[in-house]
């Protein structure tokens, strides 16, 4: 049965989490496009998971989750991408190189840390973990 719900502007979201984390990805791809990287995709799905954003400079690609925080209070975003969520980037990942990837690429998977405020505070981790089979991404 197709999904006939209409899909609603992130203005018009109600959950302030989902409209925070939205705005982190905004950042993060500005950042990140200012580095000269450029955006293959922004979430990435698989089922129910996704990628938050899928980067590429020159022959390299990079999986990116973005971390958004307000505060420190509930740990530092860079803290809060367990190993099993680093799995389930994993699988998305494997998905992308094999509808997406071209002959060459290389692979790996960032981190970006967006801090709250005006003017957000943005730190980027490259090659931040790796698969445990990393059979794919040699």
């Amino acid at each position: 049965m197709p999904n006939t719900r209409p899909i609603k502007p992130v203005e018009e979201w109600r959950n302030r989490r989902q409209v925070l984390g939205v705005r982190g990805e905004e950042t993060a791809i500005g950042f990140l496009v200012a580095h000269g990287w450029t955006l293959e995709a922004h979430r990435f799905k698989l089922g129910r998971n996704d990628i938050d954003l899928v980067m590429r400079k020159d022959r390299r690609v990079a999986f990116v989750e973005v971390k958004t925080r307000q505060s420190d209070v509930c740990g530092a975003g860079v803290e809060s991408v367990t190993r099993w969520k680093q799995r389930k980037i994993g699988k998305v990942a494997v998905y992308w190189v094999l509808r997406h990837g071209r002959p060459g690429d290389e692979y790996r998977f960032d981190l970006v840390a967006v801090g709250g405020g005006i003017r957000p505070a943005v730190e980027h981790i490259p090659d931040a973990w790796r698969l445990d089979r990393p059979w794919i991404f040699r």
